[in-house]
């Protein structure tokens, strides 16, 4: 039986000294970078309830994707792909996100900017262009996966060429905070206590600075920073 290949993902994160970082890490229970792992509490909730629907963004990290989770194509290796990431951080600039705030997109709970930003559109939009050559094409157990869901003619074209529908024009900025939270009065009461607990953290803007190259080294394992990139300094 043939091992699975590690899978790889661009994301952006915080900084590790941004205090963003450490409440985001204990709020999903495990921290990228460190590999240390927490058990939320929140008054009013059940902490097993908690464990649930942290459960699928715990598995990433917290983040916002940039190119999404791929296996490396046949001729491609990881050494390759840190060299060419180091190249393409150090020309890329700094990117300035507006004020971010706790947003409900569908039945998840998010971080989502005040406002669009080019800036990191472009970011993404080039990180899935410039680094495709390494991403193996998707099975078809993940091309069924994202089409069950209901994709529009676009975002199917999307997945067919890229491997994943929301890129581009489809692209929407966000760092995940739980998974689906079916009830309506449930998802506000945590809503508003997110948005409590993250309002001292999130000052009118945050730099991204980093490019951050994320392993998941088997199917079962949490996503792990592997290496984080400095980007160049913002253009004024």
């Amino acid at each position: 039986m043939s091992i699975p290949s590690p899978r790889y993902a661009l994301y952006a994160a915080p900084a590790t000294s941004d205090p963003l970082h450490g409440f985001a890490a204990r709020w999903l229970g495990h921290d990228p970078d460190s590999g240390e792992s927490f058990r939320a509490g929140v008054p009013g909730f059940d902490a097993a309830w908690l464990d649930r629907i942290t459960a699928e963004p715990r598995r990433y990290g917290f983040h916002a994707t940039l190119k999404p989770p791929f296996r490396l194509a046949d001729g491609r290796d990881e050494a390759a792909l840190i060299k060419a990431l180091a190249a393409f951080a150090s020309s890329f600039p700094s990117v300035r996100l507006p004020r971010l705030s706790v947003e409900a997109l569908g039945s998840f709970l998010a971080l989502r900017p005040s406002q669009p930003c080019p800036g990191v559109n472009r970011l993404a939009a080039d990180c899935v262009r410039r680094f495709d050559s390494f991403r193996a094409p998707a099975s078809a157990a993940e091309l069924a996966k994202r089409r069950a869901i209901g994709l529009t003619t676009r975002q199917e074209a999307y997945l067919t060429e890229w491997g994943y529908p929301y890129i581009f024009d489809e692209f929407r900025l966000h760092f995940t905070l739980t998974g689906k939270i079916e009830d309506a009065g449930t998802r506000q009461r945590l809503l508003d206590y997110l948005r409590n607990a993250t309002a001292p953290l999130l000052g009118e803007t945050l730099m991204l600075g980093e490019l951050c190259l994320f392993r998941q080294a088997s199917e079962s394992a949490n996503f792990r920073v592997l290496r984080r990139f400095a980007l160049a300094p913002a253009e004024d």
